[in-house]
């Protein structure tokens, strides 16, 4: 009898894979057409959704989670698409007509560019909070920033020598696509449509520039902002890959915003990859000390986050910059947050498109106030404090606006020199009509701030990263750039008085 029980169970375990992959949500007529057609030519696309949380329960049955535990944020779910599993129809079938890359697809209207609006049928909470996120304009506010183009263009720019002299020519699309716009997102534009011949026939496809992009901002095909999918990965949608630490990494491993790379040296980077595999990356709400135990980027800026007996710690939002108080990259100094996601519009005392001056004067109109600011470390600090005696936290906090303050003044040394530089002649900056970031001198002043004064910025506000905060692109960096900048001026004195003209 025990061993007819015993082949019985091995039984059942060999064929376990096969009978949980079969639970899924009742799928609909026209994704059933897909899935027929798509599980040969695109297996793996299949494969993925398959695995999905779409494919296994209907929106019906997410609405009557609870409260803590719901993945789905609208109140209201057109009745078509209650009770079925979300489907390859459901979501590139759906709103076809606000869509401009839609075509004809063996006699249904689908598109291409699934975006935020059409995910906002079942998470309207989130898509509001993320079209209020700086992410969101990140087209914009890089496209629309004329100082911002400059150091794109000195940057990306096609180089040649001409008798001499580096001349620069315009930046071509595919290389603003693979560079600054990877992450910033493109701007989709149909600009008709193609015939192409495939293993299933002849058939229609929309011609869509900017295509392929999952930057953040991606102004989609609706003319909505931004891609879920740069965080959820197509077409699992994953919450587990949203968590992790390996998606952030994508766009911020640095050395300009070195997050993903300080975080794997610190000492939470350490505890995550020792233990990241007893971790619970699924669950809804996650909470602390069970589901994980030391913070991923998902943790203290995004996810909601609750004690063992249900307490909230955290709500989850899609609108990051709200447990922020300080804004420790960009141009040209650490600064709050901007009041708007929408910074192209920002504008410094001297008219220029930025946070600050080139004194480090705050455009406060722009900025979050004192207690504002106040109120965001506060609802950061509170996760903190889940693992965190008050006295721990509040020394850290001392020291990360310790950093500020002085990698600030480091900054505006290094900025006070170049300027110098500037109004010598020795650079052409902005009121000598250059481009500031395209020549050598200019190259150490925007490194100083680009990369080594965010760099410890970063180590500080990570609570760790070891050598980022001193010789990893840190503070060694940074005060050798000071002085390269220093000894640069003096030569270029030394030369003037030289050649008899005064220094």
């Amino acid at each position: 009898m025990y061993c007819h029980w015993f082949h019985l169970s091995a039984l059942l375990l060999l064929f376990l894979p096969a009978i949980v992959f079969s639970q899924e949500a009742p799928i609909s007529e026209a994704t059933q057409e897909c899935l027929d057609c798509h599980g040969v030519f695109h297996p793996g696309i299949v494969a993925d959704w398959r695995a999905s949380r779409h494919a296994v329960i209907t929106p019906a049955a997410a609405l009557k989670a609870d409260d803590l535990s719901r993945k789905v944020s609208s109140q209201t779910i057109p009745q078509s698409l209650q009770t079925v599993a979300v489907g390859c129809a459901e979501c590139h079938g759906l709103r076809s007509d606000k869509h401009a890359d839609t075509v004809d697809h063996n006699g249904t209207d689908i598109h291409v560019v699934v975006s935020p609006d059409d995910c906002r049928t079942c998470h309207a909470v989130e898509a509001d909070q993320y079209s209020r996120n700086i992410m969101a304009h990140a087209v914009g506010n890089l496209a629309d920033n004329a100082l911002y183009n400059q150091l794109e263009n000195a940057i990306l720019a096609d180089r040649s020598l001409e008798k001499g002299q580096l001349k620069m020519a315009p930046v071509d699309a595919d290389t603003r696509a693979e560079a600054c716009y990877y992450c910033h997102g493109t701007v989709l534009k149909v600009s008709g449509t193609v015939i192409r011949d495939t293993d299933a026939g002849e058939l229609e496809f929309s011609v869509i520039e900017g295509w392929p992009n999952q930057g953040v901002g991606r102004i989609n095909t609706d003319g909505s902002k931004g891609a879920c999918s740069a965080c959820h990965t197509r077409h699992e949608f994953s919450m587990a890959v949203a968590r992790k630490p390996h998606t952030c990494q994508e766009c911020h491993v640095g050395p300009d915003v070195p997050a993903y790379k300080v975080y794997t040296s610190s000492k939470h980077g350490n505890i995550y990859t020792s233990k990241k595999a007893d971790w619970d990356f699924k669950t809804v709400p996650w909470t602390v000390g069970r589901d994980f135990t030391a913070p991923t980027c998902a943790t203290c800026h995004i996810s909601q986050v609750v004690t063992e007996d249900g307490q909230t710690i955290s709500q989850r939002t899609h609108e990051m910059k709200d447990r922020l108080a300080w804004r420790i990259f960009g141009l040209i100094y650490a600064h709050p947050q901007p009041k708007s996601p929408v910074t192209s519009t920002i504008r410094n005392a001297d008219g220029l498109p930025l946070p600050t001056d080139f004194k480090g004067g705050l455009a406060k109109a722009d900025l979050i106030g004192p207690d504002t600011q106040a109120q965001h470390t506060q609802t950061m600090q509170a996760t903190c404090k889940a693992c965190h005696a008050t006295g721990w936290v509040e020394g850290h906090w001392r020291r990360y606006t310790n950093t500020i303050e002085r990698t600030n003044r480091a900054i505006g040394t290094i900025t006070e020199l170049m300027t110098e530089g500037w109004r010598r002649g020795y650079a052409q900056g902005l009121d000598q009509g250059g481009n500031p970031f395209d020549e050598h001198s200019e190259r150490l002043w925007s490194d100083a701030w680009l990369f080594y004064a965010n760099t410890v910025r970063f180590a500080s506000a990570m609570a760790g990263g070891g050598d980022y905060g001193v010789f990893a692109d840190g503070r060694y960096q940074l005060s050798r750039t000071m002085a390269d900048l220093h000894e640069w001026l003096a030569q270029r004195r030394m030369l003037e008085t030289v050649n008899g003209k005064k220094p």
